[in-house]
């Protein structure tokens, strides 16, 4: 290791194969690349650069940017480089949104998703991480397989068990961050500090001092306090070595050892000092994310197309939503809900999409009927597992459309969140439904800005309205590429970026849209017929991807178009402008795509056939969740659509187990091979 002091503060050099765990090191590119975590107390960064990691750390000052600069201009000190020379930087921490860099390309990630995956690179064992800042504290659970974050928890609010907390206590000891931890460790005798707010834990340090009680004493007391403040995080993540301390804090002996006892597990020390894990995690995304442009100049060359890098971008959205603490927060359960106006009040919002396993059914099945779909029931158990997304919600609402799914907002509200329930009228035709539903929607704006504080301003409104009609006709038109001969993207691909829409702040994506149709038009095609499948019914869950990777990885055709409300369907019909901008939010959700509980049922049958006409689809996959009481019941009345347009269709009715699945396989590989004898040797089933 090598030590250059370089300004005012410590610069250090060490060689990658030293510090990277050795089964990783591999994976580690010769790209030069930086991560820069500006913690509310400290920023460090981390840079790769031939073979060699450099660290550097600094006091955050007030202006984050400044701060980054400096950390910056010592590292190309210590390399002996300039700024051009770096490929990626990615930011992450505290002070992650104020970086700006115009020379170099920067990506700006949560901290949870960094810590992770540098935890990760220093010990590929990890699965455990307890990381503890200036400011809060996190339980995270690792894939060791991939160092991407599975669950986590935060603290809340409440300071107490972080670093301001120790801080605070060490001063009204006379000792400081430095040494109060060495000092815990002196202690001869077990000494309680109980509260859980720090100021009455300082009232009780006040009282146990004046005692006479010693500091180390004291000191250990207070170390136990927090280390049980924060591995209560760990009640709803499994708690699996190795189990690896990151943050600021790690640094304190007093925590560590505190920790250890509580748990009764030894926390792994890498071999890099674990204030740095963010910035390192951040360095290794730097790299990957260099990897991936470089890639994007030859996407006219790609056999296939990578969409790692949006996913990456929607689950550190959904990090980044469970982690704010500025904003409201709202789950919506049904596609009918607006997310205009959700924009407009400027609350984070997402859908309540996500499957769940076995174990989460059955918890959300203790509150529903058994004769319920797995879609009620898992988002029921995801909210008593305390699944952080779930749980971080400040209210849910849903315009009904199923009575299942009124019943399972009932719940909610009953048993979880405050939950809002608005009707969609059954039928559209008629001037009086349209006129409900503009009330419906103006109680929606109501409660929104009931909840905020805020006025949505109608003027805002509209400009949200644009700006969703905007990337709906985004989407739509990457959604055309699927007509070509060869689709330059596949159906889950397709889903990725409907999962975008419903995650991503709607304000940033616009320019992600552009990039990929870019990108994806940029792909060749040509004049080999393939086979074409639509999926139909009801809604596919964020997770269940399980028929469409066995028909488009295992058997190999391809899925090019949705009807359903996860897909394209609510991507396909527009909104006409006017003075009213809620009589304009009426129409437009009215004469979209209908569910299949809206009447008449013709409508939407229509639309299916049209939407497997206009993609020249040769058959139809028609999927739905056992107990669906909307897609269930009306099966046979879209089967027959799809046999008057000679399309063959398979019906496909499961639930989120995963236990039918080889007997789903054998269906849909029978299915496809009388496809082939069908449409003839001249048909590929190869995408």
């Amino acid at each position: 290791m090598k030590i250059e002091n370089i300004g005012s503060d410590v610069t250090m050099s060490m060689p990658i194969a030293d510090i990277i765990d050795p089964v990783l090191v591999e994976e580690i590119s010769n790209i030069t690349a930086m991560g820069v975590d500006i913690g509310s107390r400290n920023a460090k960064a981390v840079l790769l650069h031939q073979g060699t990691l450099y660290t550097s750390l600094l006091p955050t000052g007030i202006n984050m940017q400044d701060t980054a600069q400096e950390l910056l201009d010592e590292l190309y000190t210590a390399a002996n480089i300039r700024l051009e020379d770096i490929g990626f930087i990615v930011g992450t921490g505290y002070g992650r949104v104020s970086l700006k860099f115009t020379t170099v390309p920067i990506e700006i990630l949560t901290e949870i998703s960094c810590h992770a995956m540098g935890a990760h690179y220093l010990n590929a064992e990890t699965r455990t991480i307890i990381d503890i800042g200036g400011q809060d504290a996190k339980a995270i659970q690792v894939d060791p397989a991939t160092g991407k974050v599975v669950k986590f928890r935060m603290n809340d609010k409440c300071a107490a068990g972080t670093g301001r907390f120790l801080e605070k206590a060490a001063q009204l000891l006379d000792l400081t961050m430095f040494n109060v931890g060495p000092e815990s460790l002196k202690a001869t005798k077990e000494l309680e500090v109980s509260a859980q707010c720090v100021v009455f834990a300082e009232s009780e340090v006040i009282s146990h001092r004046a005692k006479g009680e010693t500091e180390a004493d004291i000191s250990a007391g207070v170390h136990m306090a927090s280390a049980k403040r924060v591995t209560g995080l760990l009640r709803v993540i499994p708690l699996e070595s190795d189990i690896v301390f990151t943050g600021g804090v790690s640094n304190n002996v007093g925590m560590k050892h505190a920790l250890e006892k509580i748990l009764g597990k030894s926390i792994v020390v890498p071999k890099l000092d674990m204030v740095f894990a963010g910035a390192l995690g951040a360095a290794v995304y730097a790299q990957r994310l260099a990897i991936e442009a470089r890639q994007t100049h030859s996407a006219a060359a790609m056999a296939s197309f990578d969409l790692s890098d949006l996913t990456r971008r929607i689950d550190d959205a959904e990090l980044s939503l469970i982690a704010r603490k500025d904003v409201k927060k709202i789950g919506y359960l049904c596609t009918y809900t607006p997310p205009e106006l959700l924009t407009a009040a400027g609350v984070g919002f997402g859908r309540i999409d996500k499957c769940g396993s076995p174990e989460v059914v059955n918890k959300g099945e203790q509150i529903t009927k058994s004769v319920f779909c797995d879609m009620s029931k898992s988002v029921l158990g995801h909210f008593m597992t305390k699944d952080p997304m779930h749980d971080a919600l400040d209210q849910v609402v849903t315009f009904y459309t199923c009575d299942t799914m009124r019943a399972t907002s009932n719940a909610i509200d009953n048993y979880f969140k405050p939950s809002h329930g608005y009707v969609v009228p059954r039928t559209s035709d008629k001037a009086s439904s349209r006129d409900f539903f503009r009330g419906e929607i103006i109680n929606f704006k109501n409660d929104l800005e009931n909840l905020t504080g805020k006025k949505i301003e109608d003027d805002k409104l509209r400009e949200s309205i644009r700006l969703h009609k905007t990337l709906r006709q985004w989407i739509h038109r990457i959604s055309d590429l699927r007509k070509r001969n060869r689709p330059p993207l596949t159906g889950s691909d397709f889903l990725e970026i409907t999962r975008a829409y419903r995650t991503i702040p709607a304000e940033e994506q616009i320019p992600i849209l552009e990039d990929l149709y870019k990108r994806l038009s940029a792909i060749p095609d040509d004049d080999v017929p393939r086979l074409r499948i639509m999926i139909a019914g009801g809604i596919i869950a964020d997770g269940d991807r399980r028929v469409m990777d066995l028909l488009e990885k295992d058997i190999g055709v391809n899925i090019v178009v949705e009807d359903h409300c996860t897909g394209l369907s609510p991507f396909y019909y527009d909104l006409e402008e006017t003075d009213d901008p809620y009589r304009d939010l009426a129409n437009a959700y009215l004469d979209q795509a209908p569910c299949a509980r809206q009447s008449p049922l013709s409508k939407r049958i229509d639309f299916s056939g049209m939407l497997a006409q206009e993609y020249r689809v040769d058959a139809v996959i028609y999927y739905f969740l056992k107990f669906c009481p909307s897609f269930s019941q009306t099966k046979s009345l879209f089967t027959r659509r799809y046999a008057e347009l000679q399309l063959p269709a398979l019906e496909l009715d499961t639930d989120f187990s995963q236990g039918d699945t080889g007997q789903i396989k054998t269906r849909l590989e029978a299915f496809v091979e009388v496809l082939k004898e069908t449409k003839g040797a001249k048909t590929l089933c190869t995408a």
